[in-house]
């Protein structure tokens, strides 16, 4: 997920968790059921230029400015199951998805059986589905339909007949 549609659904999972709380039920069971990668991208402002530091000193300025962010989001990642966060810096969402968190197969030990799965993604992005040209399965969406799928609703879709 994109962070302009992750940290509201990462919001939300705390609100449903205080919910609970107040119903004296456990917090701890609201999670996401799907792994969530969380990357902040775009978020970088160009205040230093043409010096070997300038990236780092924007990371860092972005990181002072949206100080309560980012420990939300650190919070978050320590919290919750199955949530990471991709820091400010690391590339655009899109990118991420393709250099860093894309493993194109996945297998699983079944019954003795070495089973082999292809990748998937439901991502927030824009150019989600640019993951496509190494064969993983990409589908983008809305950050609603992207919170849904972390609480286990099926996405649906049109077929053409």
């Amino acid at each position: 997920m994109q962070d302009f549609t992750g940290v509201p659904a990462i919001v939300d999972l705390a609100a449903m968790r205080d919910a609970m709380k107040k119903q004296l039920r456990d917090p701890l069971k609201i999670n996401p059921l799907i792994p969530v990668d969380l990357v902040i991208d775009h978020s970088v402002q160009v205040d230093y230029y043409g010096a070997a530091d300038s990236f780092a000193k924007n990371v860092k300025m972005e990181v002072q400015r949206n100080i309560e962010r980012y420990k939300f989001l650190k919070w978050g990642q320590a919290a919750f199951n199955n949530f990471k966060v991709v820091p400010p810096g690391t590339g655009i969402c899109h990118q991420v998805n393709l250099e860093y968190l894309a493993n194109v197969i996945w297998t699983k030990q079944e019954n003795g059986a070495t089973i082999a799965y292809p990748d998937t993604v439901v991502g927030t992005d824009s150019h989600t589905t640019m993951i496509n040209g190494l064969a993983v399965l990409g589908w983008g969406v809305g950050g609603i339909e992207a919170e849904a799928a972390m609480l286990g609703q099926p996405l649906s879709m049109i077929l053409p007949e």
